[in-house]
Formats: structure tokens, C-alpha cells, sequence
């Protein structure tokens, strides 16, 4: 597979610097969001989750009050988000790292997913990163991310290559024939989200 280099730490450099910290100011958690969790979660009945991107915590604050907090990983590369999550939930293992070299064996999580996290990955990198979180996981993959039939690049915050809207459920599904689709579906922003699709996964076999 081949990656460019320059283009991943450029994003990865954008996202860690400045332009993520008020990212995190921007995006406070929401309690609406704990209504997903308990329902995915009481289906998927996972005994270790990681999030991948999971910057101060807006979803792994919820899922740390439905399963021990111990169990709970996140990772990202913004050092200020990290800290905040660690700040808030010590009980959570938080992380630094780069998605597309995830520091787990494989099958670690029995569930591993993302929330607005792969509509920031540039074309180069986005199917390394996505077989990083198959690789971890061990039966549940899953993602909540904006939807497009087709590669969609928007202008992001005055910069370029920053944002693209995919199919990401039929990127897995193509990318790697062992995962299955279980559910699918649209989250707005009166359930805590802005809009958009989610797609669950299980490995074959399991």
C-alpha cells in the first residue's frame, strides 16, 4: 500500500497544533449522545472498546459510565485533548497516537470505532487507517461519519484537503471482505450529532 508521507503529517501536524485545540473548544461534549451508547453498546456487549480519534472524550465520557473505565481506550494526537480527557476520566486510557499506526496487537478491542474521524483522512492514507482498525478489532467495527455516494472534498475551515464525505460503509465492505454489515443509519443534531451516517460492523465468523 502505498502512503504519502507529506500529506499525512501535514494533516496529522494541523490536527495536533492550533487548529485542533479550537477544534476541542468548538466541540463540547453532549449528554445526547449517551442515548446512542447505551443502545449500541447493550447490543455489541463489548468487554474492551477503543475509539480512534477520540480527542477529549465526547463519546468515551458516556461509554466509561456503561462499562468499566478501565476497559476503555482512546487515542489521538492532539496532546491539549488528551489531557482534557485524562483531566476528566482518569479511569480512562488515553493515548497518543497516530491512526494509522495504531501501537495494539491485533484483535486487542473486541469493538473499535471512529466518530468524525476518517472524513479527515486524505485519499492517501484513508484505507491504512481503516485496516488499522480492523486489525485491532476482534469483532466489532464501527463508524459515524458524513456521507457522500461519492468522494466529496469540502473546503474545511479555509483548508484545503481537510474534509471529504464518503460511502465509508461500502469502503469497508470493499476493503475488507471479512467484516459484515449488521446496521446502518442517520444521527441528527437533535439526538447530539451533526448529521451524520453510522455504519456497524462484525467480522465474519464471530
Amino acid at each position: 500500500m502505498i502512503i504519502d508521507p507529506k500529506e499525512a503529517s501535514r494533516l496529522e501536524n494541523l490536527w495536533a497544533g492550533e487548529f485542533g485545540d479550537a477544534y476541542t473548544l468548538r466541540n463540547q461534549p453532549n449528554s445526547r449522545r449517551a442515548i446512542f451508547w447505551k443502545k449500541t453498546l447493550s447490543e455489541t456487549k463489548p468487554k474492551n472498546i477503543l475509539e480512534v480519534g477520540c480527542n477529549q472524550g465526547g463519546n468515551l465520557r458516556w461509554i466509561s459510565q456503561m462499562m468499566p473505565p478501565k476497559n476503555v481506550y482512546g487515542v489521538d494526537i492532539n496532546e491539549s485533548a488528551l489531557g482534557v480527557l485524562k483531566k476528566d476520566f482518569p479511569g480512562v486510557n488515553a493515548l497518543w497516537s497516530q491512526a494509522r499506526e495504531l501501537p495494539f496487537r491485533d484483535g486487542y478491542f473486541e469493538a473499535v470505532f471512529t466518530a468524525g474521524v476518517l472524513i479527515h483522512q486524505p485519499t492517501a492514507t484513508l484505507r491504512r487507517v481503516m485496516g488499522e482498525i480492523v486489525r485491532c478489532s476482534k469483532r466489532h467495527v464501527f463508524c459515524l461519519e458524513y456521507f457522500s455516494q461519492t468522494n466529496e472534498e469540502i473546503l474545511y475551515r479555509g483548508h484545503k484537503g481537510a474534509l471529504f464525505k464518503r460511502d465509508y460503509g461500502q469502503l469497508y465492505l470493499k476493503w475488507f471482505p471479512n467484516l459484515r454489515l449488521r446496521k446502518t443509519g442517520f444521527l441528527g443534531k437533535d439526538q447530539g450529532w451533526d448529521d451524520v451516517t453510522f455504519w456497524l460492523f462484525e467480522k465474519k465468523g464471530k
